[in-house]
């Protein structure tokens, strides 16, 4: 079983609001999930990001890949350093 971390998108149309989760890779983007980690809002001015750094390091270690979006979200609330 191959774990990710990514974004579920939420919100109403034009108004986008994603939760950041550690979900299966065979799993749909919006399905089910095994932890929330934090969440990411890109339409507030300046963007607001919210992440529990400890859960999301513990992942991963465990081994828990972030796609592109997610790693780069990630970086940008502190999780990775550089």
């Amino acid at each position: 079983m191959s774990v990710k971390i990514r974004l579920a998108r939420y919100g109403k149309k034009k108004k986008p609001f994603y939760r950041i989760v550690v979900t299966k890779d065979t799993s749909p983007r919006d399905g089910r999930f095994l932890e929330r980690i934090g969440t990411y809002d890109p339409c507030s001015d300046p963007a607001k990001i919210n992440i529990e750094k400890e859960k999301a390091l513990a992942w991963l270690k465990k081994g828990a890949q972030p796609t592109q979006s997610a790693g780069q979200i990630l970086k940008k609330g502190g999780v990775f350093k550089g």
